[in-house]
């Protein structure tokens, strides 16, 4: 959520009861800290900030979050082992992105306070198994909560995922089209307009598969994968695509990273909103099942 996920996004989930999360990706310190800063003007409410531990910026962005003391620090792309105490000290929860059991083992031993399992349906890097499949197997690997991530949509979604033991969920496809989401209205436009089949993973041979909306640049990617182009190359392409979609509004050259239920989101709405339609579904859901009006063997 690198470029979508600002602090105007995130400050609009916490206030609207959820836990607002700032995507730092690649971008430079400055910005995060800007964006953090500003976080702090919009609301009161506890949010949290992604780290990509991969980013050359990752020790000195948590070393200021560590400062500012935000509620929560979920990173990617790493081990966030070496830094759970400093942050912990600044009374800071700690909680990692995983999307295999090993991972989930490791970083329990590391002192984290939660994992976000996340399955293959979702936008952006993305890992092998599907949320189905991941989620229950982490629940029953680890002590700590697990919160559910990929393929979220809705109450359905979200019934279903706490069912198979998580105890939270972490959403992001569909709030790309909330109000306060700062991307470019061609983004939003895209999302709105796609299929059940127009999301693609790219980037295999370079180790990093990123799930996004076919466009020029996915075909082109597609096609220099199909000729076994060195993963290096792969990498210098996808250099700034991100930001080019998301802030400049390339949709064609820019990389759009979505999950698979873009295909579900029909509009634009106000972040609050679909945290209320989220979790209203779900307590209905799971209220039917307790009170018989669900044939589960059916």
């Amino acid at each position: 959520m690198a470029w979508v996920s600002t602090a105007e996004l995130a400050a609009a989930v916490s206030e609207g009861g959820g836990l607002g999360i700032i995507g730092s990706g690649q971008a430079p310190p400055e910005w995060l800290m800007e964006q953090v800063l500003k976080a702090k003007e919009l609301t009161d409410k506890p949010f949290g900030v992604n780290v990509m531990l991969l980013s050359p910026h990752a020790e000195n962005i948590l070393r200021f979050l560590a400062e500012e003391k935000v509620s929560v620090v979920t990173t990617g792309a790493g081990n966030p082992g070496k830094y759970v105490n400093m942050l912990h000290d600044a009374g800071i929860k700690v909680i990692p992105v995983v999307s295999s059991v090993a991972l989930a083992k490791r970083l329990e031993r590391s002192g984290v306070d939660a994992l976000i399992a996340e399955g293959m349906e979702s936008g952006g890097h993305v890992g092998e198994l599907t949320t189905m499949a991941l989620v229950p197997q982490i629940v029953d690997a680890v002590t700590i909560p697990v919160i559910a991530a990929g393929g979220i949509y809705d109450g359905r979604s979200m019934a279903a995922v706490l069912m198979l033991g998580a105890q939270g969920v972490q959403m992001g496809t569909r709030f790309m089209c909330a109000a306060e989401c700062t991307v470019h209205n061609r983004v939003k436009e895209m999302v709105i307009k796609s299929k059940d089949r127009d999301t693609v993973v790219t980037g295999r041979n370079t180790g990093h598969p990123v799930r996004v909306l076919k466009n020029k640049l996915a075909r082109k990617f597609m096609e220099l994968e199909e000729i076994c182009t060195p993963g290096e190359e792969l990498e210098k392409l996808g250099v700034g695509r991100l930001r080019l979609a998301m802030v400049e509004g390339d949709v064609e050259m820019g990389s759009v990273m979505a999950g698979q239920v873009s295909a579900m989101v029909s509009g634009i709405q106000p972040a609050g909103l679909i945290i209320r339609d989220v979790i209203s579904g779900a307590e209905k859901i799971i209220t039917d099942i307790y009170n018989g009006k669900v044939n589960l063997q059916q």
